[in-house]
């Protein structure tokens, strides 16, 4: 079975989209992420794959924001590379993990890393921004592959793609972080 992993923050001022909150405010930055954490769920939960929600802070599981009928997991305590981590043991068969503050993220995106996976170990959407939208494995990685990665900085896929090897890694589409109010503003346009 495929599973896809959609990682979400609870949508609480002040504790998401931080960094955008420093240039367009954070009630401003909170709203945006409530906006398209909701619309990238809609967008590429339903296809030929069972999707999941893991959740942060664990104590919001079972939190009102997040739609029925989508599995929900707790993404568990460590940094983010331990708990990027966690799916990809804990999950059998292909498992690909997105983030949920990507606008341009769609479920072909979801498709053309599954159908990568048939071919390479593991692929990687890249991130505008040196980052990666979007990471998945065939079968579960050896050791944790996150471990020691710097994360929002310009090279993460570079030190990323380096901690991969020897796996055979495919990437996908560069799509853009929304991190800065240029961003925001271009990504506003385009959400519905």
């Amino acid at each position: 079975m495929r599973h896809l992993v959609i990682f979400v923050k609870a949508p609480r001022l002040g504790a998401v989209k931080t960094r955008l909150g420093l240039s367009i405010g954070q009630a401003a930055a909170t709203r945006f992420y409530r906006r398209l954490s909701a619309t990238t769920i809609n967008e590429i939960a339903a296809g030929p794959w069972r999707t999941w929600l893991a959740i942060t802070p664990d104590a919001d599981l079972h939190s009102a924001f997040w739609p029925r009928g989508i599995p929900r997991r707790r993404q568990g305590p460590g940094d983010l590379g331990q708990r990027m981590a966690r799916p990809f043991r804990e999950l059998r068969g292909p498992v690909v993990l997105v983030g949920s503050d990507i606008p341009g993220l769609r479920a072909y995106h979801i498709s053309a890393a599954f159908r990568a996976l048939g071919q390479a170990g593991a692929v990687l959407g890249p991130a505008a921004d040196g980052g990666f939208y979007l990471v998945g494995f065939r079968k579960p990685p050896r050791h944790n592959p996150f471990r020691g990665i710097a994360w929002s900085e310009p090279d993460t896929l570079a030190m990323t793609r380096k901690a991969l090897a020897p796996l055979r890694v495919a990437l996908l589409e560069t799509l853009e972080d929304v991190d800065d109010a240029a961003a925001f503003r271009r990504a506003i346009a385009g959400l519905p």
